[in-house]
């Protein structure tokens, strides 16, 4: 295969021949979702429908569909009915996918905008912008201007945020997509567009674009649950609920305590009210991505995100050095305009000093990557005190997680022990995502 047949690979929107209507019924009650099409512009003036360009890759024939019958109702807890679309609904008017653009949604950039608006649904009271790529977050932001949000949001993983989905819970302004046309972004969501904001994004022909209207009431889904669905391999289903994040407030944090031979430890340092800020962010985060993961948040902002590993010390060392990276691509942007990359070959080839290039790495060593003053959160509990102390090493001053491991006490005696000592919450869940 040929250069330009890969490249077409990426371009093609794969035929797909599954049902216009889908049936499922559990017990008494019937769930009917109809298939999704897009209207799209055959370069003659006319418009045809198409579904999904193709699924995770483009070779995977996929379908949208959405919940247009049925409301389903277990052990009393009420699920979304068919009022409540938001992704599935887009071309039902409340929401829309504009396609000034090239190309039509796959299967993952509809994912990875469910993804985040999962984590936006527990931040309602502020402008927020969540980047997602690959079904995780890159980078997530809450400001009062929604351009900062965006600004922050990105330079959280500048490398990562290359070709994301962003996510705002706010009307996109003119200034806020001035800044992401200079960035390459697949996919931009938000409940509406201000005035002459279109005009702009269709700077990026192959933007895809949603309005989903219903971002605008989406703390109103915080508590629905949708029906969670995992196929296997051998045709079998797992049903489940999906989660809820409980911790909504400071006051839904739990005290972290525990037993160590009848004696009682307990965090010796309750969170102030600006690390209550970022720990309660940085779980609505964390609702959004695949474990065994943590994230470090500082002022409202992701600083860096380890996702999908093995072993939870493992993934603190991945995240302080996705820390660290991501603060020298920062410095490295602002300071000489260029890429870390970019800045080391200019400085081997001779076009910048080597002092440019070792005063960045010393400010990155002695600001630890920004993290000094983070917190740190956590999807489950720490089986070892291991994670613990390497995220105290790096400057950590509160740590959320949901606690319940027989070894709680060594994560509390790690940081009581701390100097300063480092406060600890508990949250009583686990926040996993698979």
């Amino acid at each position: 295969m040929s250069a330009d047949d890969l490249n077409n690979v990426y371009k093609r929107d794969l035929t797909e021949d599954f049902p216009s209507e889908l049936t499922i019924k559990l017990g008494d009650t019937t769930l009917v979702y109809r298939k999704r099409l897009f209207d799209l512009p055959d370069g003659q003036g006319n418009l045809v429908q198409s579904g999904l360009r193709y699924g995770e890759n483009p070779d995977q024939p996929a379908a949208l569909y959405r919940l247009v019958n049925g409301h389903l109702a277990l052990s009393g807890l009420e699920f979304v009915n068919p009022k409540n679309g938001l992704v599935s609904a887009v071309g039902d008017g409340a929401s829309e996918a504009i396609h000034g653009s090239r190309k039509h949604p796959s299967k993952t950039n509809l994912t990875d905008v469910d993804s985040a608006l999962g984590v936006i649904r527990y931040l309602p009271d502020e402008p927020v912008a969540v980047i997602v790529k690959h079904n995780n977050p890159s980078g997530a932001s809450m400001d009062p201007v929604l351009a900062k949000a965006f600004q922050k949001a990105f330079e959280t993983d500048r490398i990562a945020a290359f070709g994301g989905a962003l996510v705002v819970n706010r009307p996109l302004d003119r200034e806020t997509a001035s800044l992401m046309i200079e960035r390459y972004m697949e996919v931009v969501a938000a409940p509406d567009f201000e005035e002459g904001v279109l005009e702009i994004l269709a700077k990026r022909p192959d933007l895809r674009i949603f309005r989903i209207s219903g971002i605008a009431k989406l703390k109103d889904y915080a508590y629905l649950r949708f029906l969670d669905i995992k196929s296997l391999i051998d045709g079998g289903l797992v049903l489940q609920h999906s989660s809820v994040n409980r911790i909504l407030q400071p006051s839904d944090f739990l005290p972290a305590t525990a037993e160590r031979g009848g004696v009682l430890i307990r965090s010796e340092r309750t969170p102030t009210e600006a690390e209550y800020r970022d720990l309660l962010f940085g779980w609505a985060v964390e609702q959004g991505v695949v474990s065994n993961s943590v994230l470090f948040v500082k002022d409202k902002t992701t600083v860096a995100i380890g996702c999908g590993q093995q072993d939870r010390v493992g993934v603190v060392g991945i995240a302080a050095f996705k820390a660290r990276r991501n603060y020298a691509e920062r410095l490295a942007f602002s300071n000489h305009g260029l890429s870390m990359d970019e800045l080391t070959q200019a400085t081997e080839n001779g076009f910048k000093p080597s002092e440019a290039l070792s005063e960045l790495l010393k400010e990155v060593a002695d600001d630890r990557g920004d993290l000094k003053g983070s917190s740190m959160v956590s999807d489950a509990f720490f089986p070892f005190r291991d994670a613990v102390d390497a995220a105290i090493r790096e400057g950590v001053t509160a740590i959320a997680h949901p606690g319940g491991s027989l070894r709680d006490f060594e994560s509390l005696e790690a940081a009581n022990a701390a100097d300063p000592k480092v406060a600890m919450v508990f949250t009583g869940q686990r926040a996993f995502k698979h």
